[in-house]
């Protein structure tokens, strides 16, 4: 993939290119979070050198899931069905990619400089703003994951649906799913 300066492409022109649009048909509208997505992606793009992933290549830990999610997987490969997108649920605007191969990492982490109450105006800025301006780059404080693994399916002696056995727990000698599980908790809450 190759993008153009700011200068030389407006946000006319970006909303033209391929890639944008296949982002756009992936998640279903256009707005500023899959603009997010889509910039973080270009920043991956420059600074690991990354092709799309066909299977586990490249692997994103997503700290958010919201629409730039989306973009990631539109354009990386890295889909939660192929196990090289990984959900980490801290509401932060972050995406870390690691390239197995090589061993190479990116955090990319979403803070501009600038906040908008007009949505266009938002959608715009992303779109056209220098990646230095909307993302921190930084190193990952977590290690790459493991690959996905495909693990036995247990039936829940409760509700009798499958479930892969390391999501299975006991619960009076019985084997049960997380649904039907009732953790104990003797906390006394003030």
């Amino acid at each position: 993939m190759k993008y153009c300066e700011r200068e030389v492409c407006g946000v006319e022109n970006r909303f033209e290119k391929e890639d944008w649009k296949r982002c756009v048909e992936f998640h279903g509208h256009v707005c500023p979070g899959l603009a997010i997505g889509y910039r973080a992606c270009e920043a991956l793009m420059e600074r690991l050198k990354v092709e799309f992933s066909r299977d586990e290549e490249l692997v994103c830990v997503t700290e958010n899931d919201a629409c730039g999610v989306d973009a990631v997987q539109a354009l990386t490969g890295c889909t939660f069905g192929k196990g090289n997108l990984i959900y980490r649920g801290t509401g932060k605007m972050a995406f870390s990619f690691f390239k197995r191969n090589t061993g190479e990492s990116i955090r990319i982490v979403y803070s501009p400089a600038k906040n908008f109450e007009d949505r266009q105006k938002k959608l715009e800025y992303i779109m056209t703003a220098p990646l230095e301006e909307l993302f921190q780059f930084k190193k990952p404080n977590f290690q790459l994951p493991e690959r996905a693994r495909i693990f036995k399916t247990e039936i829940c002696e409760i509700c009798h649906e499958g479930a892969p056995e390391h999501k299975i727990r006991l619960m009076d000698g019985k084997k049960v799913c997380l649904d039907c599980f009732v953790d104990y908790r003797r906390e006394i809450i003030v």
